[in-house]
């Protein structure tokens, strides 16, 4: 038998007792979900039609919070918190859509500057009449139009090569035959529309995308921003003897499909002026449609697609206050 001194067994102890005062290693803990909150909106140049003939001129930053909305889908309270992305349609340009845009920065404290628009034209011609306002001024604000994507350069990144060219829509002109298709054109010259006052509207319905990368893990998300023309509504037309996808006037860009294929969120934001299009029509770019609700009057023409974990809503993505002749859509993807 073996035999210990009792310096060796006091040695033993230590250890043993050292040992046992080594805490256990903690569960390792999940991080928490992040959110990417993007909205969707035809501001209509932040002048509203109404009903009898007026018009009403509103601000951005009223505008701004009849739409941001908190997690419960509630606008104006005190849990509202910043976006990420605003897809809008129709803007009057860049002068516009950064004023716009230093007025949603200043809304939560922020610096000028730290929201940024991208936008179809820097410029664009103005086109029309009255714009069905019986006070002048107010129609001659809608009278330049394009669209654009507003974001947050605190939580998002952009690369100079990473905005697509502009790409047109698609469009039957009056007095053609459709032909299930056969009579669309892309809506840009020469097809654009007759007449010296009509000249330029075809600008109004030019799309642009962008791919940005959330600085927080490096998640690429691809944005776009759509018009379709009113003809849409009848007649589905994306192109030159082409219905679009799904036979509902939308299609993306050459270079925009390029910069999709390389993000791993999407999100496109239409103002589609057609109802009925599915929520699937986009599946193929792996997209899911949010929002059922009417968006124009009693009618459903706005759309909001995304590939992504959208939080779900207890007001179905659309919120009904927007102070806009079109209730926005939201959705807040996780990532």
């Amino acid at each position: 038998m073996r035999r210990f001194r009792a310096g060796n067994v006091l040695a033993a102890l230590v250890v043993v007792a050292g040992m046992t005062a080594v805490p256990a290693a903690a569960p390792a803990v999940a991080a928490a979900p992040r959110t990417l909150r993007v909205y969707n909106n035809n501001i209509e140049n932040l002048v509203r039609n109404n009903s009898d003939g007026t018009c009403t001129r509103i601000s951005g930053p009223d505008h701004l919070t009849s739409m941001l909305v908190d997690d419960a889908g509630r606008p104006g309270t005190a849990d509202v918190q910043a976006p990420d992305l605003l897809i809008v349609q129709q803007v009057r340009g860049t002068g516009q859509a950064t004023a716009y845009a230093d007025q949603l920065s200043a809304k939560f404290g922020f610096p000028a500057g730290t929201y940024r628009a991208i936008v179809a034209w820097d410029d664009p011609e103005p086109w029309g009449g009255t714009h069905k306002c019986s006070d002048q001024s107010l129609g001659d604000l809608k009278k330049k139009q394009t669209n654009g994507l507003i974001y947050n350069t605190r939580t998002l990144s952009l690369a100079a090569g990473d905005v697509s060219r502009y790409w047109s829509a698609g469009w039957l002109k009056p007095g053609t035959a459709y032909a299930d298709g056969a009579g669309c054109t892309l809506y840009k010259p020469p097809n654009s529309d007759d007449g010296a006052t009509y000249q330029y509207k075809w600008k109004r319905t030019s799309a642009i995308a962008a791919r940005f990368t959330i600085r927080d893990g490096g998640t690429t998300v691809f944005a776009a921003t759509m018009h379709l023309p009113e003809e849409n509504r009848q007649n589905a037309c994306a192109g030159d003897g082409d219905k679009g996808i799904g036979g509902t006037g939308i299609h993306l860009g050459a270079d925009a499909t390029s910069l999709l294929n390389a993000s791993t969120i999407r999100i496109v934001g239409i103002d589609a002026n057609r109802t009925g299009i599915p929520a699937g029509v986009l599946s193929g770019y792996g997209m899911s449609g949010y929002g059922t609700a009417a968006t124009s009057g009693s009618s459903k023409i706005d759309y909001l697609f995304v590939r992504g974990t959208v939080q779900p809503s207890s007001v179905g993505h659309t919120v009904a206050g927007t102070k806009s002749n079109h209730k926005a859509l939201y959705g807040f993807v996780s990532y």
